[in-house]
């Protein structure tokens, strides 16, 4: 519920005040949603790329999964899989989002002689896979942040645009309507009074006073 506004001076300077704060403001927010959006455009580019490679990477491991069952005793896909993934985070037109600062792999342990040849390329391509996919994740999570980030912005500005701003002006318009009338009214008042006082004098003129000068019988 919209608080009750009071039809004074002191109201009207406040009214004044808001909305040359919300104007100020406005322009900053409108500048942050334009940063975000290219931002998120950015980002949603990145995203897809990663998603498109990481599916490359996986077609081409792929190839190997019909002589999986002849790996020697070595579990190919936990040999490839991330032992650490390391990220940091930085500040992306005023959103702290994750960085994904290098993808660390154990280095594996088998015998060159007591393995399948292909098994080598197939650890090797599967490793690419896994850091295209962490790097996809990470990626997945800048878009996440920036998308809520913007989400909010775009309703502080519809907030500013279509309530605080309107309202501060619609306030400043009744203030200014009821005070001209005030005014109105009070000229209005005074120069009643004036005509009346006016047609009172002569009457006052008009009326005998008593002669103390004048015998007394």
């Amino acid at each position: 519920m919209a608080k009750k506004i009071k039809y004074t001076r002191p109201e009207l300077k406040h009214q004044r005040d808001l909305l040359a704060r919300y104007e100020r403001y406005l322009p900053t927010l409108k500048l942050k949603q334009q940063q975000l959006q290219l931002t998120v455009r950015e980002v949603t580019k990145k995203l897809r790329q990663a998603d498109a490679e990481a599916r490359r990477a996986q077609e081409r491991f792929d190839a190997y999964r019909r002589v999986l069952a002849d790996r020697a005793g070595l579990d190919v896909e936990a040999a490839a899989q991330p032992q650490e993934v390391r990220t940091s985070t930085t500040n992306v037109a005023g959103v702290r989002v994750p960085v994904l600062d290098e993808v660390v792999f154990a280095t594996p342990t088998y015998s060159l002689f007591a393995t399948p040849a292909w098994v080598d390329q197939a650890i090797s391509d599967l490793r690419e896979r896994n850091r295209l996919q962490a790097r996809a994740r990470v990626l997945r999570e800048q878009h996440d942040r920036l998308r809520r980030e913007l989400t909010k912005i775009l309703q502080r500005v519809n907030l500013f645009e279509k309530v605080m701003i309107p309202r501060s002006r619609n306030n400043i318009r009744r203030i200014r309507i009821h005070l001209g009338d005030e005014m109105t009214a009070s000229v209005c008042r005074a120069k009643i009074a004036k005509e009346k006082l006016a047609e009172a004098e002569p009457l006052a003129a008009g009326v005998p006073g008593t002669d103390e000068g004048a015998a007394a019988p």
